[in-house]
């Protein structure tokens, strides 16, 4: 299940998504926005990214304005890593490397068919393991900084 959600800014290009996400027979659960109209980025973003916290939702889909916001309030979560990407090179290394589970990017940086090769290369790579598994174990092992 792919947990998607936006503000206002970046709405368009959610909606955008889900008909990706149906042509590729992948399951979604919207969490909003449901209009242009606008709204608060965090509201809609914890939503998601805490589905993916509690095991609900396997991987997500952010999008805003930058996308930076959304990351940002993504990565609150236990056990959540968000990438922010501007580029389907980097949505593919966030998997790759760093077994990103939810992509942000954002409405006003990238154009659409960009924003469409992040969702299918981000959702069709798989995390390499390795060397990299040690690194994002260090992601959550600390309490504090």
């Amino acid at each position: 299940m792919i947990a998607l959600a936006s503000d206002h800014a970046g709405f368009l290009y959610k909606e955008h998504a889900k008909a990706v996400l149906k042509e590729m027979k992948l399951e979604f659960k919207d969490f909003g926005t449901h209009s242009a109209e606008s709204v608060d980025y965090p509201d809609f973003a914890h939503k998601a990214s805490e589905s993916i916290s509690k095991g609900e939702c396997e991987f997500g889909i952010l999008v805003c304005g930058s996308g930076i916001g959304v990351s940002i309030v993504a990565n609150k979560h236990k056990g959540v890593r968000a990438a922010a990407c501007e580029s389907v090179t980097a949505a593919q290394l966030s998997r790759r490397h760093n077994n990103a589970n939810i992509l942000c990017f954002g409405e006003r940086l990238v154009g659409w068919g960009v924003a469409e090769g992040m969702i299918r290369t981000f959702l069709s790579t798989n995390f390499e393991g390795g060397r990299h598994t040690r690194r994002v174990e260090k992601i959550h092992s600390l309490t504090s900084c």
